[in-house]
């Protein structure tokens, strides 16, 4: 079985639940805390082993690209007055040479179209698909827990978690069938998967929740799906498709998910952050206490 050595990071979308902050800054490379969310969510990928980045950019999101590349001027003054640990950290973040792929979406038409652009660089092999939006904080990290699961039982994997009371609806929602050995009882293989359902037509609370492992078979079918929920190519109408031929299975995240596409999102992502910092956790704390005093 092959390795998962590839993340596709669908990052072209304009922030619209953000706006106006988004306005100037691609809605990814807003801060949590002290780095820009697409930091955090490429560091979780590294932690689970991937080797190399396709991110699926849009006009005007040349700062994503700038941001995993070397700035000279910036390291050279940093040297130049002893700032070697913030240098190490900003070094920590860049890309390896040929390490990190940016191709174009062209025009928003969905996830599924965004994932589809990454084909030719995946290749014949299988591959996360990261949102950066869902900001997810756990031990082991988010994809490193669906990679391990898809280490154990092959085929694909979907992160999942329950959606807030009365919520399923607005959300890609999935059925599950028996449990898997192991995993705390959190690995289920999965029956179906539906976008969006009518409210009260919800196969389960568990909506799909940001990371993936899928084999390559999926680019075949999304190079003809079809526009579905919101006249978009989904990933989900693609995978229903792929559920056909090969299984799947949903796994439970074990963690805290924070959608940093929404304000209070972001907002709860940053006060998490900050408070779990090692170094600058206590006074984050303090900061935060001393606010809800005022």
């Amino acid at each position: 079985m092959k390795t998962v050595r590839k993340a596709v990071l669908p990052v072209a979308g304009l922030g619209t639940r953000v706006l106006p902050a988004a306005k100037t800054t691609p809605k990814n490379l807003l801060n949590v805390f002290d780095r820009p969310i697409l930091a955090h969510v490429v560091a979780e990928a590294r932690a689970a082993g991937i080797e190399h980045f396709v991110f699926v950019t849009g006009r005007g999101q040349t700062a994503i690209e700038d941001y995993f590349d070397q700035q000279f001027e910036l390291e050279t003054q940093l040297e130049a007055k002893g700032k070697s640990e913030i240098l190490a950290d900003i070094r920590a973040e860049l890309g390896q040479p040929g390490a990190m792929s940016f191709v174009r979406q062209m025009a928003p038409r969905g996830l599924g179209h965004a994932v589809w652009c990454a084909r030719d660089i995946v290749g014949d092999e299988p591959f996360a698909v990261i949102l950066p939006d869902m900001l997810m904080r756990a031990q082991p990290p988010a994809l490193a827990q669906a990679i391990a699961a898809f280490e154990a039982v092959g085929g694909n994997i979907v992160v999942v978690e329950s959606a807030p009371p009365g919520e399923a609806h607005k959300y890609g929602i999935v059925a599950l069938g028996e449990t898997t050995r192991g995993f705390d009882g959190r690995l289920a293989h999965m029956t179906g998967m539906v976008e969006k359902p009518p409210p009260g037509t919800e196969p389960s609370n568990l909506f799909i929740s940001g990371r993936y492992v899928l084999q390559p078979e999926i680019f075949e079918l999304l190079a003809n799906q079809g526009a579905g929920a919101g006249g978009e190519i989904q990933l989900t109408d693609a995978m229903v498709r792929l559920m056909a031929t090969q299984r799947f299975h949903a796994l439970t995240f074990d963690g805290t998910t924070y959608d940093c596409g929404d304000k209070i999102g972001l907002l709860e992502a940053n006060v998490a952050f900050a408070l779990a910092h090692p170094e600058l956790g206590a006074e984050a704390r303090a900061a935060v206490e001393r606010l809800l005093r005022r």
